[in-house]
């Protein structure tokens, strides 16, 4: 079994498409994670917007077919958003733009072709804050997402959430840090229960569960193997800290108070808990066992990619351009032994087994909102 290698397109954002397509070919994976985020959205961290959403149709797609079928690369797309709580304005926005996805990778193929959605669900906080309010988040999120999902099911297209907390998606004066609904196993679980379709499923990250003092071989266990279709490869070096403890945020006090008692303090909504974004092989260990993570997959027969998603400490966050593919590049060469099998040149990726995109040349349709589902 040879699991392929792709790359999340966020390590690129100072790059076009065609710039990330070669970047891609030089690190010696076989796809790409494009992401195609709101250019008028809220976030401004680990984001891109590698292709036009705006007039994306059948010839757009038929192009885009062909261009990775030359760089013999396959790919999805995603944004990865607040979709239920936040401002009202920005929440519909996150939706509408959701639902431009599910119809580009539609148009793209869908799964057919593998093209997936990937996003966020979001936390809905003014509903959090109220007794029972991790129950009240996912009855908006049954509410919300549907529609949505009956959507993506019509069109043959499978959406997958992302598990990341979004520790730092909220000012540092709140005591918690859980801003993203799918950050644990259980709210997945529950999810699935709510949407029984199996057009949404999930991209596992097992970084964001390190950090929480969690066994990521553990959450494989018990992961419905038909819901996990990409692993994301990213990881954390944790620092011990005797201040606040790893269980939970380092809280925001006075600044005054906090030096004069020597304690460390909340700075920014980014530094609470205590861990140092790596990539695996590149430049120092990290707090996880990768071969015993790869080995739990394997033994569930899990045949997805696995995605780079470099924010590296080292790498992406010194913006340097050379670094962030010398990250990617030591992914890549860290994961080959563990993925693919041994050849006369190494441990290799077989290129005759990268399937290019069936060009199905679909049907345009129309672009749908929210309010066109209601």
């Amino acid at each position: 079994m040879n699991n392929q290698i792709w790359i999340m397109t966020s390590a690129f954002d100072q790059l076009d498409i065609d710039q990330t397509i070669e970047k891609a070919k030089e690190a010696g994976v076989q796809g790409l994670d494009v992401c195609v985020f709101r250019k008028n959205g809220t976030r401004d961290d680990f984001v891109a917007t590698h292709l036009n959403y705006d007039g994306f149709d059948t010839n757009r797609a038929s192009q885009l077919i062909d261009k990775f079928n030359a760089a013999k690369l396959r790919l999805s797309v995603g944004a990865f958003d607040n979709l239920i709580g936040g401002e009202e304005e920005q929440k519909v926005k996150n939706q509408n733009h959701l639902l431009k996805l599910i119809r580009m990778a539609h148009l793209l193929g869908g799964d057919e072709n593998d093209v997936k959605v990937g996003t966020f669900v979001g936390y809905n906080h003014e509903l959090g804050n109220l007794e029972n309010g991790f129950e009240r988040n996912l009855e908006e999120y049954q509410r919300i997402f549907t529609p949505i999902i009956k959507y993506a099911e019509s069109l043959g297209v499978t959406v997958l959430y992302e598990n990341c907390p979004m520790e730092g998606w909220r000012s540092s004066g709140y005591s918690t840090t859980f801003n993203n609904l799918t950050g644990v196993l259980a709210a997945r679980k529950l999810m699935y229960e709510l949407i029984p379709s199996h057009a949404h499923g999930e991209i596992y990250d097992p970084s964001h569960d390190v950090w929480q003092n969690t066994d990521p071989v553990e959450v494989i266990k018990h992961t419905d193997l038909s819901r996990l279709k990409r692993i994301h490869v990213k990881s954390t070096r944790n620092i011990s800290d005797p201040f606040w403890g790893n269980m939970y945020p380092m809280q925001k006090v006075k600044a005054e108070l906090a030096k004069k008692a020597g304690v460390p303090y909340s700075t920014n909504e980014w530094d609470r808990h205590h861990y140092e974004a790596t990539l695996p092989g590149f430049g120092l260990c990290d707090s996880m066992d990768w071969r015993k993570f790869v080995m739990a997959l394997r033994e569930k027969g899990f045949e997805g990619p696995f995605e780079i998603e470099n924010e590296a400490k080292l790498s992406k966050q010194t913006g340097n351009m050379a670094a962030i593919l010398q990250g990617c590049k030591a992914a890549v060469q860290n994961l080959a032994p563990l993925l693919w099998t041994l050849q006369e040149d190494g441990y290799t990726y077989p290129q005759s087994d990268v399937k290019p995109l069936e060009n199905l040349k679909r049907k345009d349709i129309p672009i749908t909102t929210m309010s066109d589902l209601s």
